[in-house]
């Protein structure tokens, strides 16, 4: 009589599925539109001495739709990106390319100006600059 093991060939490959399955229930966010990864658009936020500098990844946006605020050390990009429209009689097969209301949340740290925040929109690169608060930037100081 052959003896067979209840579990899988290759246990170590079976752990590192589950381990797989289990990250990436952590990274997806959940929002109002279902299970997404990330979230749209997808932004970059980085700091120099003078500002912080958020870029959100929105091609195919109209720039009059998009709403950026600032309140309470917060900054949010909010707008909706129109569905495409498909031609007569066409079936969709797949549809990876969102479309419906967005909106990004960013906490910006407590030394920004917020009166001086610009936001440009280019080539569906949503570009925003906060200005950190002038006694907060380094200074050279003068040795006597």
């Amino acid at each position: 009589m052959a003896y067979q093991s209840p579990f899988p060939r290759d246990l170590f490959a079976e752990l590192d599925r589950l381990q797989r399955g289990m990250q990436q229930a952590f990274d997806i966010s959940p929002s109002i539109r279902g299970l997404s990864w990330g979230g749209f658009p997808a932004i970059n936020v980085g700091a120099t001495p003078k500002s912080v500098e958020l870029y959100a990844f929105a091609p195919g946006i109209d720039p009059a739709s998009l709403d950026v605020q600032v309140e309470k050390g917060v900054l949010t990009v909010a707008g909706e990106r129109k569905a495409d429209p498909l031609p007569d009689k066409a079936t969709m097969h797949i549809d990876e390319r969102f479309a419906g209301r967005f909106r990004r949340v960013v906490t910006l740290p407590d030394d920004v100006d917020a009166t001086g925040v610009e936001a440009r929109y280019r080539d569906g690169v949503l570009h925003i600059s906060v200005p950190r608060k002038e006694d907060a930037q380094p200074r050279r100081i003068a040795i006597q």
